[in-house]
């Protein structure tokens, strides 16, 4: 009973910090405006948003501008390639080579971004092939659990984890490995890549403590 008691509490104050910041604004309030920007861009950018049902129809494929949205994450995915591999992850532990672009999609003045601000990237989107580094993870596939953590020691420093403080990957990157099938190479064309629409519960540490949703670019490879 006061375990139950204490996980209550801890409960609630983490709510009403949340109701609390973004000048006043609730939870609630905070969850509307998010939708509206995840709204104004796929309008703004003409995406065309198609069922898990069309997915599957298609094969798990998405065509130019097309993106799925996978209802039980709210993540919304387009998959550029699924690369070089000849089959999906299966389970165990894995070490993965991510490249990414980080993306605003809200403008919050009280968090300093405005829509469409870079806030954190190593690979430079207009050239693909030029790199930076890459962030290195530990991937565990359990039945239909996905989990992963960043590597942040000796030569392998995570800008997520410097950044973030955390180590966790965040579970809109994850969402992808059911469909696709990575392998080892560093061949722009053949690499796994995808674009992800992520809402703030599926984003990073940041993102959901302050309620804003993010795109990303990333690719995939096996270490």
């Amino acid at each position: 009973m006061k375990k139950n008691y204490l996980l209550w509490a801890v409960t609630a104050l983490i709510m009403l910090a949340l109701q609390s910041c973004n000048n006043g604004k609730t939870y609630a309030e905070m969850k509307e405006e998010e939708a509206d920007a995840i709204h104004k861009y796929i309008v703004e950018n003409n995406i065309e948003e198609i069922s898990e049902a069309e997915f599957a129809a298609q094969d798990s494929v998405t065509y130019e501008n097309q993106y799925v949205l996978l209802e039980e994450s709210g993540v919304y995915m387009h998959i550029d390639n699924r690369g070089p591999g000849k089959g999906v992850l299966e389970d165990g532990y894995h070490e993965i080579l991510a490249r990414f672009v980080e993306v605003a999609l809200q403008t919050r003045s009280d968090l300093g971004m405005e829509a469409g601000d870079t806030l954190l990237a190593n690979f430079h989107v207009s050239n693909p092939a030029y790199t930076i580094y890459g962030e290195l993870f530990k991937l565990t596939i359990s039945d239909e659990s996905y989990s992963a953590s960043f590597a942040n020691n000796g030569s392998n420093k995570s800008i997520m984890y410097d950044v973030y403080g955390t180590q966790s990957v965040p579970s809109g990157w994850l969402i992808p490995f059911r469909y696709l099938t990575p392998g080892r190479t560093t061949d722009s064309d053949k690499i796994a890549r995808v674009k992800l629409i992520v809402p703030h519960s599926q984003g990073t540490s940041s993102a959901t403590q302050s309620v804003y949703p993010c795109f990303y670019e990333l690719t995939y490879s096996l270490k």
